[in-house]
């Protein structure tokens, strides 16, 4: 169980549960309000309801109990295996994939088709329901994301994660016409103030993200780029992309709500991964092609 301790400096008049929604951006609203009804959250050392208002000098302290387990299995799947040895293995992930299980979605994800291929070799930094996960691709973005299958590599992967020396490159397709070839967008990304389940620009709460793109193809209405990043949050390039007045081709969440192709989420595919590898300390980069449909679309677009 992680425990928190906050002092509110200034008189907010702010009510509890939005208070803590700003300092755990990474929770849902419902989950920390079930917190509070849990008594898990303590105003100056009493129970208290989730629209308390709080004023200048209270004390809140959080505990967040440690996440359950999940009952993960084992599942026979064909994975698209870009490279494999002893301590990582690189999968081109499919559209429509989730990498690993949550609750009420425990079957058909990355991890399970893992598991299977695997068996116990990957590794347990983040318990069962994640095994040799060290990154994450949305599941409706195609392409490459490379697995752990122990700890060490593990650690030296995410180690290369926080340094920014990861090398991945994205091909997406955007609306409107880019006015410059190339450019970086920068912005922190943080969990939207209103609704929960998105992530947005945002200078108070966001953590530090760092985008840069180049145009690859024009097609009038539309733009083909190639994006590097430096940062990795969630949803980064969307929300970039979307800040500029570019949102992705396909993208319900982030793009128009009207999209003109049948497409099943946004156009974006992890192309390139470039790594030093943990044991060897050579670097090493591969590559996967674009999907069909992203493939398809591009021709009728020329």
């Amino acid at each position: 169980m992680e425990q928190y301790l906050f002092e509110i400096q200034e008189d907010q008049q702010m009510r509890l549960d939005k208070y803590l929604a700003e300092q755990f951006p990474e929770q849902t609203r419902s989950y920390l309000q079930k917190l509070i009804k849990d008594g898990e959250v303590l105003v100056n050392g009493k129970s208290v309801k989730t629209g308390y208002q709080l004023s200048k000098g209270d004390e809140v302290s959080v505990n967040i109990p440690e996440p359950k387990e999940l009952d993960v299995a084992p599942q026979k799947m064909d994975l698209d295996i870009v490279y494999e040895d002893e301590d990582v293995i690189l999968i081109n992930k499919p559209k429509g994939m989730v990498v690993h299980p949550a609750p009420g979605h425990t079957t058909d994800t990355l991890v399970n088709g893992l598991l299977y291929h695997c068996k116990d070799n990957l590794s347990g930094i983040n318990g069962v329901a994640r095994p040799g996960i060290v990154h994450r691709i949305d599941r409706d973005t195609t392409g490459i994301l490379i697995v752990c299958k122990n700890d060490m590599s593990h650690n030296s992967i995410a180690a290369q994660l926080k340094e920014h020396s990861i090398n991945r490159r994205y091909r997406a397709l955007v609306h409107g016409n880019l006015k410059e070839n190339q450019g970086t967008v920068e912005g922190p990304i943080g969990r939207h103030p209103i609704d929960r389940k998105k992530m947005a620009i945002n200078e108070k709460n966001g953590k530090p993200a760092v985008t840069h793109y180049t145009v690859l193809e024009r097609f009038g209405n539309y733009t083909l780029i190639e994006c590097v990043l430096e940062t990795g949050r969630t949803h980064q390039i969307r929300v970039h992309m979307s800040s500029i007045g570019h949102p992705l081709v396909g993208d319900e969440v982030y793009g128009p709500a009207k999209c003109p192709f049948k497409l099943q989420g946004q156009c974006l595919h992890a192309m390139v991964l470039g790594f030093v590898h943990p044991r060897t300390g050579e670097y090493m980069e591969f590559s996967a092609d674009l999907p069909e449909y992203f493939e398809e679309l591009l021709k009728k677009l020329r």
